[in-house]
């Protein structure tokens, strides 16, 4: 696809960059008109559906489409994930009700299911890898970009027009982006007659979604309604293996998936998206709760992480072709770890520049994994397997973010129902995060426990992502030397592996 006279590299980009930003902003943007959507439609019992509908969504399908690329192509395949994802947004800005926005947004979840892992695996095709680092880099802005506007975007778009504008918002721009991609986007015309495996699509999406809904419900006052989700996705789960080592083409490669470095780079994926995870739920928690700073204090230390991102990822870019990805790959890595430890060093009395600065290292972190590893996937697979070899890396990710917000959850719950003997209720924590600064050293004597407790569990908390960090590097350090460039990108993926 890449030597089609007629693709113009260019401006396809710019066509993956707007269908990205769609569904970047959707993610921050979506949170700062929530409390006018639920004081007009109602429903605040059904209030983290609206979030967790499009991360069950997307998370299901996103293996599912980068399959439906390799054998359809990428150019029809993101053209539909685009027009789902349009037709969501449409929906949700006229619902009337909020089972009909849960329902809306879980179409917007679908859409974005194809949109990510297919627009990534465009660049793949597009560009060799010396030159992707530099496009992972641009798209890595992408997200930075949409995480500090969205929510700045959402207050004037709620000031000035109405909630609805936050979904309505993206038709010009699915728009456009779909436009770029029928206008300049030519792919080979694929002359075979592929089957799809509707059964394994079926099987895979009930037993991923069961987890994640299982792991939302872990903890809470639904235990038996989690511990029938988890037999639920065992149960499919098991179903689906059957299934998939008896069909000609199956809709996960077990082959694939197994692959060594594959493997290593995807649970590496898994750790550092836990790590993500429970550093964007928790640090604003202990930067407002513990050392009494404004939201906005509390925002800009976790925006640090944002912008760390996109500098790894631009270093990688610019320098793993010299020093070798593997290496690039392992020294990244040291950063997550690293900034996780001044999250573990904070104190009450300490300065929130410490988790400002531990976000940046951590970020830098991430956008070097991140980008090394689907530089990795991609180049080591053959054409015809790299949608689903992207999906999976991106399923990886969306499921550590799932595993991440369970497991550092129980941790907290833990630590503050274990608190010297005493059980700090959710009122008491209310209290302390709903003060603002001065409020809170007014009132610290009837605090002070409460913020010790606090102090306590998230402490827990950080030690814990520091170990999940630390398991990212040893994945990382479990990918081979791997010469990349050494062999024709036909190559398959259990091709030789050789000293880099």
């Amino acid at each position: 696809m890449s030597t089609h006279p007629q693709t113009k590299r260019h401006l396809v980009i710019a066509a993956v960059m707007a269908s990205m930003a769609m569904v970047a902003i959707e993610a921050t943007i979506v949170s700062t008109a929530m409390p006018q959507i639920v004081t007009q439609l109602g429903g605040l019992r059904l209030y983290s559906w609206v979030f967790s509908s499009f991360l069950l969504a997307q998370t299901a399908m996103t293996v599912v489409f980068g399959k439906l690329a390799d054998l359809y192509g990428r150019k029809p395949t993101v053209l539909v994930g685009i027009v789902i994802f349009l037709i969501g947004s449409l929906g949700a800005g006229f619902a009337w009700s909020m089972p009909a926005m849960i329902v809306f947004r879980l179409i917007q979840g679908i859409g974005a299911g194809a949109i990510q892992p297919v627009t990534l695996t465009i660049v793949g095709d597009l560009y060799p890898a010396r030159e992707r680092g530099k496009i992972q880099g641009y798209l890595a802005s992408v997200w930075a970009i949409s995480a500090v506007i969205g929510p700045m975007a959402g207050g004037l778009l709620i000031r000035d027009l109405s909630w609805s504008w936050i979904f309505w918002i993206n038709v010009p721009i699915g728009i456009l982006a779909a436009f770029g991609f029928i206008k300049y986007l030519h792919e080979e015309k694929r002359h075979q007659r592929p089957s799809i495996d509707i059964m394994g699509a079926v099987l895979f999406t009930i037993a991923i979604g069961a987890l994640m809904m299982a792991l939302t419900d872990a903890g809470s006052e639904n235990d038996t309604r989690a511990l029938f989700e988890f037999a639920l996705c065992v149960v499919c789960a098991a179903l689906f293996v059957w299934h998939e080592r008896r069909v000609p083409e199956p809709m996960i490669s077990f082959k694939l998936w197994s692959h060594r470095p594959i493997a290593a780079c995807n649970a590496a994926t898994v750790l550092s998206g836990m790590a993500l995870m429970g550093l964007t739920t928790f640090l604003p928690m202990y930067v407002q709760g513990v050392l009494h700073q404004s939201p906005v204090v509390a925002g800009l230390a976790l925006t640090m992480v944002m912008l760390g991102w996109p500098s790894g990822a631009t270093f990688t870019a610019r320098s793993f072709h010299r020093l070798g990805l593997r290496r690039t790959m392992i020294g990244g890595s040291f950063f997550l770890p690293l900034g996780a430890i001044a999250f573990a060093l904070l104190q009450p009395d300490g300065s929130p520049v410490l988790a400002g600065v531990g976000s940046l290292v951590m970020g830098l972190g991430m956008g070097i994994v991140s980008v090394s590893s689907l530089i990795l996937i991609q180049e080591i697979v053959q054409p015809l397997e790299r949608g689903s070899a992207t999906a999976s890396n991106l399923f990886s990710r969306n499921l550590g973010s799932t595993l991440g917000a369970a497991i550092f959850g129980a941790v907290l719950n833990f630590g503050l129902s274990h608190y010297k003997g005493m059980a700090i209720t959710s009122d008491q924590l209310r209290s302390l995060l709903d003060a603002t600064p001065n409020a809170a050293q007014a009132a610290i004597s009837s605090n002070d426990m409460v913020r010790a407790a606090l102090h306590h569990s998230l402490h827990l908390t950080f030690l814990s992502i520091f170990v999940i960090c630390v398991g990212a590097v040893l994945s990382v350090m479990m990918v081979p030397h791997i010469k990349l460039g050494g062999q024709p990108r036909e190559t398959s993926a259990a091709a030789h592996l050789t000293e880099m």
